[in-house]
């Protein structure tokens, strides 16, 4: 199967996709309607890719978008979700859905909880979360290939984030992504006192 890759950093895709005798190619670019030409492939896949598909690329794609997202959803939607969870004290974790007109709210294929571990930084956590969520799309692959995954509807309203949200309270964090996940819900939760 031909598989349009949607990725600023796709090596660890393509590697699971060419494991599975699939083709890949890579775009870091906006996608249209008709580029690239939806019917040349079998298959879209997201991750950490920078633009939002709606409107046109969806219905020219029908169902055949699906997006890898490092939290717990429906927590975290949007941009930063690692330092929401650490800061909101939501769950974190892996999630793999169709993509839909909303915002990382589609149907789930698959997702694991990854609670944050002692001593784990902001970059630390998201590291773990990277490496676990190219392991699940490695699990996962097969069936989304083949059409059988899942279609579960995510449950509760979780919560939404624009990368702008987080500017202020990074401010606050003098070892930015390298401080301690602990130290951001302790800042959290002196924010909320005041």
């Amino acid at each position: 199967m031909k598989v349009l890759v949607l990725s600023p950093y796709p090596e660890s895709l393509n590697q699971i996709l060419a494991s599975s005798g699939d083709d890949s190619v890579v775009c870091e670019m906006p996608i249209t309607e008709t580029s690239p030409e939806p019917s040349a492939f079998g298959l879209a896949v997201s991750y950490g890719y920078r633009h939002l598909i709606r409107g046109d690329v969806l219905d020219a794609w029908q169902n055949r978008l699906i997006n890898l997202h490092v939290s717990m959803l429906p927590w975290n939607r949007g941009a930063d979700p690692n330092f929401w969870a650490a800061h909101n004290g939501t769950p974190g974790g892996v999630s793999i859905h169709y993509i839909d007109a909303g915002i990382d709210t589609g149907d789930l294929i698959a997702q694991q909880e990854i609670p944050f571990q002692e001593g784990d930084t902001l970059a630390s956590s998201y590291d773990r979360l990277q490496r676990r969520m190219i392991e699940l799309f490695r699990d996962t692959w097969p069936s989304i290939r083949a059409g059988t995954a899942p279609r579960i509807k995510q449950q509760g309203e979780g919560s939404h984030h624009r990368a702008r949200d987080k500017d202020d309270l990074m401010a606050k964090l003098p070892l930015g992504w390298e401080t301690p996940v602990a130290e951001v819900a302790r800042l959290a939760h002196q924010d909320i006192e005041r």
